[in-house]
């Protein structure tokens, strides 16, 4: 399978940062049915962390949030990658997006150890439309 790229939408909550929130929050949405196409938690300082959610349906996610009193901030935007792991995988993506002069902010993948890989690229607010013309999305 050839890589494909789509836009995704993600929310973050900001939790304390002590041991079980992350369990906490994860296997209460999941107990409601929200299914996560990725996930991400960030440290914000010694008190804090940020839980980055990636829902597959938005307004499941919404729906959960607001019955489980869990702040959300969002939605943000960002591009998710899927295909199948070869050496190199990633240098066609990040070439394309040079090309058209967008900086990459941040990104975050990982192989499944079963010859797939997933990948999340974060641009500017002002750039995800350019970043997915680029990428043909």
């Amino acid at each position: 399978m050839a890589a494909t790229i789509r836009r995704v939408e993600y929310f973050y909550a900001v939790v304390e940062d002590r041991p079980g929130e992350a369990h906490r929050l994860l296997a209460g949405m999941a107990a409601a049915g929200v299914n996560l196409l990725a996930f991400n938690a960030i440290p914000l300082g010694m008190q804090k962390s940020q839980l980055v959610l990636f829902p597959e349906d938005v307004e499941v996610l919404a729906r959960v949030a607001e019955q489980q009193a869990i702040a959300l901030e969002g939605p943000h935007h960002a591009l998710l990658v899927q295909g199948d792991d070869r050496l190199g995988a990633l240098v066609d993506i990040h070439a394309r997006l040079a090309e058209a002069q967008i900086n990459v902010l941040c990104a975050t993948g990982v192989s499944n150890g079963r010859g797939g890989f997933g990948y999340v690229l974060y641009v500017r607010h002002e750039d995800i439309d350019r970043a997915a013309n680029a990428l043909g999305v």
